[in-house]
């Protein structure tokens, strides 16, 4: 048997456990790393863009195109409306998953603060019975666990689920433009205006820490103009791809397991002490010196 949980938390080590003798198992698709079951339920963070992303890419790869089957051991979904169907594709807007079968509706997930996935590569496992969905391919069955959202969307409800969201800095269908005109749009602070999925979709605290830092802008800042949009923006975009290919935040591509001032005391780049306060209700993080206010 094998199973893997893809990371949810940037400072899950690789390789060995910490206290634990069992090493990686198995590295599917985009060397997502793998875990023992024991892991199952550690997701300290809510899962941002950049895991989403990591998930519908890995997931689209290895059950789009083939019979899928689809059953809650939890009793708290319904899979009839999927029966018999095939997966068409699977993709991520934002924090959310959409699942497409041809004559159904779409499967929209979202994993909320401790949602995750467990994948088995022996889709003969049974699953624990906590498992809010299981999608079963021939040679694969990821189990959902904990999510906050895993519902059929109507057409209707998808297109206001879109309409509600901002750019996603990880899609194709982005428009930078847009995505300026809705910061600098905003009259709050710009550290509140990152964590609305109306102005951008798939950022997070943690990305906010890091990509506030990186533009050089205080979180209270208000009043951003479009130069520093602009400059945010294909931050996000690097950064937030690289996050999806390595399964963490990654905000310095030359140290990807190191944050400039995510949870950090102290700042990596010059050595002030981070300040913390709240920001649109979550912690916010940043250096004096690197990111002065006013």
């Amino acid at each position: 048997m094998t199973v893997s949980q893809q990371p949810t938390d940037p400072h899950l080590p690789v390789g060995r456990i910490p206290g634990s003798a069992a090493a990686v198992v198995s590295a599917p698709v985009g060397g997502v790393r793998a875990f023992p079951p024991r892991w199952a339920g550690y997701a300290p963070d809510m899962p941002e863009g950049h895991l989403i992303h990591r998930y519908a890419r890995e997931q689209h790869h290895a059950l789009a195109g083939g019979d899928v089957t689809l059953s809650s051991p939890q009793g708290r979904f319904d899979p009839a409306p999927y029966a018999g169907r095939s997966l068409g594709a699977v993709e991520a807007d934002g924090k959310h998953l959409l699942y497409h079968f041809p004559d159904a509706p779409v499967l929209h997930v979202h994993l909320g603060m401790r949602g995750l996935f467990l994948r088995y590569d022996d889709p003969a496992v049974p699953p624990r019975p906590g498992t809010r969905l299981r999608l079963a391919g021939p040679t694969v069955a990821y189990d959902l666990i904990a999510p906050i959202r895993c519902e059929p969307l109507p057409a209707d409800a998808e297109r206001a689920l879109r309409a509600s969201l901002g750019p996603d800095p990880l899609r194709g269908d982005a428009d930078p433009a847009e995505a300026v005109r809705r910061l600098t749009a905003t009259g709050a602070a710009v550290g509140a205006a990152l964590l609305d999925q109306a102005v951008w979709a798939g950022i997070g605290n943690a990305w906010r820490a890091e990509l506030l830092f990186l533009a050089g802008l205080d979180p209270d800042a208000r009043s951003v103009g479009a130069p520093a949009a602009e400059r945010l923006w294909r931050l996000a975009v690097v950064h937030l791809a690289l996050g999806r290919d390595l399964g963490q935040v990654v905000s310095d591509p030359t140290a990807p397991d190191e944050r400039w001032v995510y949870k950090r005391e102290h700042c990596r780049r010059c050595g002030s002490p981070v300040r913390t306060w709240q920001v649109g209700g979550r912690t916010a993080y940043a250096c004096p010196v690197d990111q002065p206010a006013g």
